[in-house]
């Protein structure tokens, strides 16, 4: 089954400051990934091709990477995932920039089930989540989607109903460097 998923926001700033959220991912001061209510974006190395990581059971390959433009992952797992995703950084206008997070694959056997049932809907809610968080760190008032009861059951059983609640990401500006911290 051929899948294509995309989420993004448009902001009304530059792209260096959208692309400078791209540049924290898995860092400690990440501020796109929303490690808050999700697991944890993690590598073996710095922001490189190559480097090797993912969140909770999904796994990648870093395949590219242009520092405040874009990222490519390929999918190592879970069996079925073939194809990336990639966030990617573009100007829409002089003013106007696009953050939009896209998701490629071909599933087979067990995840042509697993993808609509389970995955996507809990990607789409982590993805909604993360551009909240980019607003937030843009200065904008986040647009947080709500989760679905579905998502909200999945994340109960497979944390053994340890799951967090959703929260609204918080805006704060650091006046020193321009940029905005959650």
């Amino acid at each position: 089954m051929q899948v294509i998923n995309t989420h993004k926001r448009i902001f009304d700033s530059t792209p260096k400051q959208v692309g400078a959220l791209i540049d924290t991912l898995a860092s400690s001061a990440d501020r796109l990934w929303p490690n808050d209510q999700w697991p944890a974006m993690r590598f073996d190395q710095p922001l490189i091709p190559g480097a090797t990581g993912g969140h909770g059971p999904i796994r990648y390959r870093i395949e590219e990477y242009q520092p405040a433009r874009s990222i490519r992952f390929r999918f190592l797992s879970p069996s079925g995932f073939n194809g990336t995703h990639a966030f990617e950084v573009s100007e829409e206008s002089p003013v106007k920039t696009v953050l939009m997070h896209t998701l490629e694959m071909n599933t087979r056997d067990l995840a042509r089930f697993s993808w609509p049932v389970m995955y996507q809907p809990l990607h789409n809610a982590l993805l909604e989540d993360a551009l909240a968080r980019a607003e937030g760190a843009l200065g904008y008032d986040p647009t947080v989607i709500k989760w679905s009861f579905w998502v909200r059951s999945l994340r109960w059983v497979f944390s053994a109903g340890k799951a967090r609640p959703q929260q609204v990401p918080e805006k704060s500006l650091n006046t020193d460097t321009g940029i905005i911290e959650c």
